[in-house]
């Protein structure tokens, strides 16, 4: 076939395969799991779960929307002079296979998985699923770099519990620095009405850095200081988890738990392609909370999917600067 479906990082052309036709993978790419062989640098992974949310369901259906929408995807990022598929010789690994009924068994098999992702060789692009999903996917990730989390919502995500339950949507951020994964945490575009004052008190008290940048901040100094921040801020190993409600629902409605007020899909492309100037490695990244039963005309999937192909491309110029 000259379309390329079994190399990876090479898309089925749509000028010779219709983007409506054949299975449907992230991006189009081939579904791939012997990655050492292949030399496969990124792979894009699936956590079909909501388990963990607190108010509407829908997330488990994320990573099947998700990937219908990534077919508009093409090979080349121009913005970043960048083929980040091919450069990554990109694949899709497929979905996690969880336990619908269990936090817990699902946390653990995400992460056998992305161990298997990560020894291998490559770099995980996980799209969920709830955001409980993000302590699965750090127990991997974050026992081999315990990175910097840069933390991308309108949400804190430490809080301890929810009716006595210590792991859901809400918590895994609280799990995470208890467990020792990770180095630190800057999250950007905090908003919205909180359950007390003392909700911010754990940023406090917490063992490792915590900066929390408010969207009213952003919303005086600008985009541009946020950039900036985030480029001087971002040392080291970094994780980036990005829950959809960080964007306005006018943008994304697609999603659980919304908040008005958020970045615009533009803002937030630009703010994720802007970090290909930073000095950083990225050593994994998810998109979570997009719940495709509330959305209009899938375009929180299709967001999503154009916000793991910046991140992926973020990668792609980092291994080039290596090389």
């Amino acid at each position: 076939m000259s379309w390329f479906w079994n190399v990876p990082g090479f898309p089925l052309d749509a000028l010779k395969s219709p983007r409506f036709a054949q299975p449907i993978t992230f991006a189009r790419l081939p579904f791939i799991r012997n990655l050492r062989d292949n030399n496969v640098l990124g792979a894009f992974i699936g956590v079909p779960f909501d388990g963990g949310t607190t108010f509407y369901t829908g997330a488990r259906l994320g990573p099947q929307f998700i990937r219908s929408e990534s077919r508009l995807l093409r090979p080349y990022n121009a913005e970043l002079d960048v083929y980040p598929f091919r450069v990554l010789r990109a694949v899709d690994y497929g979905d996690v296979d969880v336990v619908p009924t269990s936090v817990v068994k699902t946390l653990d098999r995400i992460e056998v998985t992305i161990n298997e992702v990560i020894n291998q060789g490559a770099t995980p692009f996980v799209a969920g699923g709830d955001h409980s999903i993000t302590l699965g996917v750090l127990r991997a990730v974050g026992r081999r770099f315990r990175p910097l989390v840069l933390h991308f919502d309108s949400h804190l995500d430490y809080w301890d519990e929810y009716w006595g339950e210590r792991y859901t949507h809400g918590t895994w951020l609280r799990r995470a620095i208890e467990e020792g994964l990770i180095s630190g945490v800057i999250q950007v575009g905090i908003r919205g009405s909180q359950y007390d004052k003392s909700d911010f008190e754990y940023a406090k008290a917490s063992p490792v850095p915590i900066r929390t940048i408010m969207m009213s901040e952003v919303e005086v100094r600008g985009i541009d200081w946020l950039i900036n921040e985030l480029r001087n801020s971002l040392k080291g190993p970094v994780y980036i988890t990005f829950d959809i409600d960080s964007i306005d629902p006018a943008y994304a409605p697609g999603t659980g738990t919304r908040e008005p007020g958020g970045f615009t899909s533009r803002e937030a492309l630009t703010i994720i392609r802007s970090l290909s100037q930073a000095s950083f490695e990225l050593v994994g990244f998810d998109i979570v909370e997009v719940s495709p039963p509330l959305d209009t005309a899938n375009i929180t999937s299709l967001l999503a999917a154009n916000i793991i192909y910046q991140a992926m491309s973020i990668k792609a110029k980092q291994v080039i600067g290596v090389g």
